[in-house]
């Protein structure tokens, strides 16, 4: 069966090795916050996020002629691009902007924001919740932190994330269970030592 997207996207392809402005301008616009997103949940840098999104299409525009399609979707395509440009910015020691100053830019409140919203208490527990977790995916190493950002946040099929990351089915499923265990025992952690001290916090912590 074929891939509607795949398809509609391959449409696209052989506009823009034909000229067509219109076609690129249009592929960038379904296709860009996704790369960012990506790059961004890879790296933790919103200024690495936005060298690798423009990167990648201006790397399309210049080997747009050598795309095959019989290797792979677009997609595909773009986001391997984007996760070797990632590793290199990382390698170059690019890592320069905390994670704290990308939130809020990607249109997601920070926990600080949240304390002067309709349930300050449980919008700050779920921010930081969501901090939390964000870091700990960061902190896995390269190789399993790629199919959670691919399979857990972007959604793809271990299919799809196998052809993106060049390699087997069996590879991404084995790699994703492990990663899990991995966040799931950080996550444990770091909501047992929440609990500890709040539970201090009456003898230690009264006004």
């Amino acid at each position: 069966m074929t891939d509607p997207i795949s398809t509609s996207e391959n449409d696209l392809l052989e506009k823009i090795k034909a000229g067509d402005e219109a076609a690129f301008i249009q592929l960038y616009r379904d296709r860009h916050m996704a790369i960012h997103r990506f790059a961004l949940q890879m790296s933790g840098s919103q200024t690495i996020a936005e060298d690798v999104t423009q990167e990648v299409f201006l790397a399309l525009i210049r080997e747009v002629c050598r795309f095959d399609a019989s290797r792979g979707t677009l997609s595909a395509y773009l986001y391997g691009m984007a996760r070797n440009m990632v590793f290199d910015h990382m390698k170059r020691g690019r890592m320069d902007v905390p994670l704290e100053e990308s939130e809020g830019q990607d249109g997601r409140a920070t926990p600080a924001k949240l304390v002067v919203m309709g349930d300050p208490l449980g919008d700050l527990t779920r921010g930081e919740a969501v901090e939390s977790l964000r870091k700990a995916v960061l902190a896995l190493p390269d190789h399993y932190r790629e199919v959670v950002v691919l399979c857990d946040l972007h959604e793809m099929n271990y299919e799809r994330a196998a052809k993106t990351l060049g390699c087997a089915v069996g590879t991404v499923r084995s790699r994703l269970h492990r990663a899990r265990e991995i966040l799931l025992k950080r996550m444990t952690a770091r909501k047992g030592l929440a609990e500890r001290i709040w539970e201090m916090k009456p003898a230690r912590f009264a006004l």
